[in-house]
């Protein structure tokens, strides 16, 4: 057993499970809520703009993981090399961001995450970080029953944090005080994770989103030819699912510029069909519409929920490749 488990409380320590180190496992992820708390048993991670990934070394060998499972290695080859620098095998969980000034940017980091090759990644301007905030897995042994507090600590003292590789840090009880000082920051938000949590491989109540701003995926189901001196296309139309059915959620005509305009309108053009995916096809815009094939998710930033099921003032930030069309649903 290594020297940084032998440290662990007696009670901690029956928690740990020897077994054989996975090649990849689901992540734990956070509830959204807009209730704001502050309890002595939680504390508080800011909520970073980026890509999930899990971290997977077993020796010298290293893999970065979407949280759907697909590898990131040629899009990221600084975190691969500086991965393959730390002494221990272990599974960690974390995100990537890159910054446009003091805040996380999903949109610059579009510029990595939607690259063909390691060539590509090496030649891009975008500078990229791995904030990690857990480890699941060491040396040999299953850490998911450990309290967070000691998962965390232990991160700490098992990683060499150095660039581009960083400690997420947090603070602990007030978080009322914390989401309005994040919010005045123009942070995304914070995560609020209860001490004693232990690490599921689903969605749990035990960590929880605080958003300073409205934003999800959406399905991309169709677009909006386009309108004067526009190149691609005018607007998206976007959904969500709802048991089965995929649910119109409107059009999406800003958060653009050119050369994203040109990007998903080759990404579409591919998936285009004859018929909507939308299930209330009565609601539907019907002029100079391309409908999809429903494959394609974007994150989408917005300004409130209508009676109806529809978006105030949306606009595009990103698309996403980690989450299955699917598994996109209302977040409530």
């Amino acid at each position: 057993m290594h020297e940084l488990l032998r440290k662990l409380p007696k009670d901690q320590q029956e928690k740990l499970q020897k077994e054989k180190q996975p090649k990849f496992i689901q992540p734990m992820k956070a509830k959204l809520t807009h209730k704001r708390f502050s309890d002595k048993d939680w504390v508080f991670e800011r909520k970073l703009d980026g890509e999930r990934v899990l971290i997977v070394k077993d020796e010298q060998k290293v893999n970065l993981f979407s949280r759907n499972e697909k590898k990131l290695n040629f899009k990221y080859p600084e975190l691969v090399e500086a991965f393959q620098k730390q002494e221990n095998s272990f599974i960690a969980d974390g995100e990537i961001v890159a910054f446009k000034g003091n805040v996380t940017s999903f949109a610059r980091l579009q510029k990595r995450m939607h690259i063909s090759s390691e060539e590509e990644a090496k030649k891009s301007n975008v500078k990229v970080y791995c904030y990690v905030f857990d480890l699941p897995f060491f040396e040999g042994f299953n850490l998911s029953k450990l309290n967070f507090s000691f998962r965390k600590n232990l991160l700490k003292k098992a990683l060499d944090f150095q660039r581009p590789i960083r400690f997420t840090p947090h603070k602990n009880e007030n978080g009322k005080k914390l989401i309005k000082e994040a919010c005045k920051k123009n942070w995304e938000g914070l995560i609020a994770k209860k001490k004693d949590s232990t690490y599921v491989h689903s969605r749990s109540s035990k960590w929880l989103k605080f958003k300073c701003v409205h934003e999800q995926e959406f399905v991309i189901g169709g677009y909006t030819k386009p309108q004067g001196e526009r190149i691609g296309f005018g607007a998206l139309l976007i959904g969500f699912y709802k048991d089965e059915d995929l649910q119109y959620a409107g059009k999406v005509g800003t958060g653009y510029d050119d050369e994203t305009l040109e990007f998903l309108h080759d990404k579409m053009k591919k998936i285009e069909t004859k018929n909507p995916a939308f299930a209330q096809e009565d609601t539907l815009p019907n002029k100079d519409v391309f409908w999809l094939k429903p494959k394609l998710v974007a994150e989408i930033g917005f300004t409130e929920w209508t009676n109806n099921n529809k978006l105030r003032h949306p606009r595009y930030i990103g698309l996403r490749d980690d989450k299955k069309a699917k598994e996109v649903v209302k977040e409530a």
